[in-house]
């Protein structure tokens, strides 16, 4: 049976952890310059909420999350940032629990959907969300970040 349980910034190291194993899963590992005080205090500030599922006692995956608004809805909603389960614990319920519970926050919550991204080319992952209902969208994420992050904020 899969455990879930709120994760407070004493998890920080924990949680750390599974986003590094996510970026090592996703070839990313090079990218990813968050460090463990960044993310503990995202977590002190409540920017950013997350969520640990467990094993047999273990902790096993994690799903990060945070608030977000549609000014065209008019609805409040939750953004998943991350979803992670070790390969040892996939295909045991606990990715699908994580879900659960963040839909159950979301619900709680009042809001009216949870959203997150997905790589193109990860079609398990693809195909596991369709199965519990989601749907892609058929937007593009566009970002703009470093120097022409600087470039743009001086114009």
């Amino acid at each position: 049976m899969t455990t879930i349980r709120s994760a407070t910034s004493d998890d920080a190291g924990l949680i750390f952890g599974f986003v590094r194993d996510l970026a090592r899963h996703e070839g990313a590992e090079a990218q990813l310059v968050a460090t463990e005080p960044l993310l503990r205090a995202a977590l002190d500030a409540r920017e950013v909420e997350a969520a640990i599922a467990g094993k047999h006692g273990e902790p096993v995956g994690v799903a990060l999350f945070f608030h977000k608004h549609s000014t065209w809805g008019g609805w409040n909603g939750l953004y998943l940032e991350d979803l992670y389960v070790t390969p040892d614990a996939r295909g045991t319920g606990a990715g699908r629990a994580l879900l659960a519970h963040v839909a159950e926050l979301a619900v709680a919550r009042g809001c009216t959907r949870v959203e997150w991204a997905v790589s193109d080319s990860n079609l398990a992952a693809a195909g596991f969300y369709r199965s519990l209902g989601a749907e892609p969208m058929g937007w593009r994420i566009y970002r703009v970040s470093g120097e022409a992050l600087t470039r743009l904020a001086r114009t």
